[in-house]
């Protein structure tokens, strides 16, 4: 079984992440999100509400795509997530070209801890190229429309948290 694991905080999810796991889902036979409870990033959503949000967005992805979508909250190094999910793969999705120098290092570090796990990076598309969680986030809270870069349920959350 071909198992990849696609990290990030998704704090929140953006139509750019549903992007990279579609299409993802489309190369793998289990894809599992890792969501990263990073406590230094101090995430809008907590873990739980992350976590919902990315089953909501992602629930009718496997009928489509015919790959498992798992979704497994992870505190410890990446690469001890990826061993304990099984992932032989990382998926990662980039914007621009910062994306890549910080997504390079990452992989030369990971593959010193374990050089056996490859990394995959796929480029969004080029309508979610400017999408950023942190943006998103910031253009919510000064009640600006965000209703094109993610999914209405996270819109509503926004919303909700903002009291927008």
């Amino acid at each position: 079984m071909r198992i990849a694991l696609y990290p990030g905080t998704f704090d929140p999810i953006t139509r750019g992440h549903i992007d990279i796991i579609r299409r993802a889902s489309a190369l793998f036979d289990r894809l599992v999100i890792g969501v990263a409870i990073n406590r230094d990033k101090g995430p809008l959503f907590s873990l739980e509400e992350r976590v919902a949000m990315i089953k909501a967005d992602c629930v009718d992805m496997c009928d489509e795509t015919g790959c498992e979508i798992v979704v497994h909250p992870f505190e410890n190094l990446l690469i001890k997530c990826a061993h304990e999910v099984g992932a032989r793969t990382i998926v990662r999705g980039l914007r621009a070209v910062a994306d890549f120098e910080y997504e390079y290092q990452m992989v030369g570090m990971n593959r010193s801890l374990d050089s056996s796990i490859e990394t995959v990076f796929l480029m969004a598309d080029a309508k979610h190229q400017a999408i950023a969680s942190k943006l998103v986030k910031e253009i919510a809270r000064l009640d600006g429309d965000v209703s094109k870069f993610v999914s209405p349920a996270v819109h509503k959350a926004l919303t909700d948290k903002f009291g927008g």
